[in-house]
């Protein structure tokens, strides 16, 4: 068997740079004000999420000001050569103030729109058209092109080619300005719940996170990892799948996991003997998993946590055992590769793990004043401000103390980690707002009905269909917007229905419910009052309107 190059840690963390978006260097002058900037703005949303008061248009404006002057700095726009030009750095300076500009424009001109009765003037034109503009430009760095291209899709649908359409998802239109002002000026678009859930359960989570990682919690993951699974055959394997899970706990992205636990367990497997490839994508199964374990989770989790008006903590907890499933059948994968190409054991050099435990046990406080406050019935936002805080406190007690410039860098560091996630949820919120516009979700909806012929079974079967495509092409987070805003009325629709044949069956209907179903034929209410027959009960429902069905339970 030929062995595959040998790979130092050095060599390894550069070429996994590589793979990232290119970066401008956080040293240098545009480096110390990004740092500075993320401080700044890192505390602004700790005091807004915690102590402050501030309406939420306003600080979903503010939180889209901050990461995009970050973004446009961070990501040039052009790459290779065009990072160092003088050009580029003006122009992305430009872009930087023209985001800043439209948000300042937002806040102070808000109240002379409603004064002229939502008539747009020329500067409403002009800052509504470059906000979003802007927008795009940075979710294009930040994400490659097909989000861009799905928002100008989703907005052209609705002021231009809709119209041009026939059946069932044929829209008669509206007016450029209409669109304009649900998409920039009000808590609908850019601005609305997505942002909302940006600036607060997302951002103190990635800072929480960032806090842990400063303070040595990934040292001593990695360590730990290397302790417990480094004996086996494709130990190095085993490290990555067992380092990045307990990684993506603390830190719900699976970029800084795969930079943070790659650069060591990339080289390991490829001592081992395992193929280049195969190391590469154990790496990033296992990296991409991390976002799916508790009880810091990807952005996905907290929209879902909105949207569903489940709690955050239940959420976690129905996501343990799916998040472990996953990573034992990544490791399952490991083991079968590791016997198949004879992969040979590595030395990792790692001390007993009773030794590195002692050493780390007080990384896990953070974590238990977290799940602690959650269970506790504190919002997500204050548990993770407190779990900031402890993070610094049990940092006290470590050969590692956490000082004043420890804390500017976590605080610097989480908002960089944060920076194009926020550009991110903030641009599909176009997306959004368009379907929530043209009512094309309930349309959708009834087509996958249609489809399904009424079986939840083919429903979810169409709708992980669905998943997996939009998985190839959105980030994770988009994806679930995406899919969640079309298909889940299609999916309440069938469970409420199940749930009512099946109340109807045992005649244990809600009175309220009676009640809508004498409007809907009086001569059908002796028989609500006892047990019928399923036939009965799905073609008594079949006579309630759609709309009214949620209402019955």
């Amino acid at each position: 068997m030929s062995q595959s190059p040998e790979l130092t840690h050095d060599d390894t963390a550069e070429k996994l740079k590589s793979l990232e978006l290119t970066q401008r260097p956080e040293t240098g002058g545009i480096g110390r004000f990004l740092y500075w900037v993320g401080v700044l703005f890192a505390l602004a949303h700790i005091y807004f999420n915690t102590l402050g008061t501030l309406s939420e248009l306003w600080g979903s404006v503010i939180h889209f000001a901050g990461f995009a002057l970050m973004c446009s700095l961070m990501y040039p726009m052009m790459k290779g050569d065009g990072v160092k030009s003088r050009t580029v750095l003006t122009l992305d300076i430009v872009v930087g103030l023209i985001a800043v500009a439209c948000a300042v424009y937002l806040i102070f001109f808000e109240d002379a729109l409603y004064a002229r009765g939502v008539k747009f003037s020329t500067t409403d034109w002009v800052f509504s058209i470059l906000a979003i503009a802007v927008a795009l430009e940075l979710a294009r760095r930040t994400t490659g092109w097909f989000i861009p291209t799905l928002i100008l899709v989703a907005l052209t649908y609705v002021f231009w080619w809709g119209q041009y359409i026939g059946g069932m998802f044929g829209f008669s239109g509206l007016s450029l300005e209409t669109v304009l002002y649900r998409s920039y000026f009000t808590s609908e678009g850019m601005f609305g719940q997505i942002a909302r859930i940006s600036w607060s359960y997302v951002f103190m989570f990635i800072l929480f996170g960032a806090f842990l990682v400063k303070s040595g919690a990934g040292d001593f993951i990695i360590e730990l990892s290397r302790c417990a699974a480094g004996r086996f055959v494709g130990g190095p394997g085993f490290v990555a799948v067992l380092g990045s899970g307990l990684m993506g706990s603390v830190s719900g992205s699976s970029v800084a996991n795969t930079v943070s636990t790659g650069v060591i367990t990339i080289p390991l497997m490829q001592r081992a003997g395992f193929p280049a490839r195969f190391a590469a994508g154990v790496e990033a199964a296992a990296s991409t998993g991390g976002q799916l374990m508790p009880p810091v989770m990807g952005a996905g989790a907290f929209i879902m946590a909105s949207y569903t008006q489940i709690p955050y903590v239940d959420i976690i907890a129905i996501a343990a055992l799916p998040a472990l499933l996953y990573f034992m059948s990544v490791g399952f994968y490991v083991r079968v590769e590791a016997m198949r190409s004879h992969a040979q054991a590595v030395e990792l050099d790692s001390r007993p793990i009773k030794e590195v435990f002692k050493e780390g046990w007080h990384f896990l406080l953070p974590l238990a004043v977290l799940v602690a406050l959650l269970i506790y019935g504190f919002t997500p936002t204050y548990a993770a401000g407190i779990s900031i805080i402890s993070v610094i406190v049990s940092s006290w007690i470590s050969k590692n103390p956490m000082g004043l410039r420890e804390i500017f860098d976590a605080l610097a560091q989480g908002s960089r980690n944060m920076a194009t996630t926020a550009i991110l949820l903030i641009a599909v919120g176009l997306v959004v707002n368009v379907v929530s516009m043209t009512g094309i979700g309930n349309t959708f909806s009834l087509m996958v009905t249609e489809w399904a012929g009424g079986s939840l079974l083919i429903t979810l079967i169409l709708v992980a269909l669905a998943s997996l495509v939009l998985g190839m092409g959105l980030p994770v987070t988009a994806a679930y917007i995406v899919l969640a805003t079309l298909s889940a009325p299609a999916l309440y629709n069938l469970i409420a229905e199940n749930q009512l044949v099946e109340l109807m069956m045992s005649g244990g209907l809600p009175e309220a419910a009676k009640m809508i179903f004498m409007l809907v034929d009086p001569d059908k209410i002796p028989l609500l009052a006892a047990p019928m027959s399923e036939v009965d009960a799905k073609a008594l429902l079949a006579l309630v309107p759609s709309d009214f069905k949620g209402q019955l339970l």
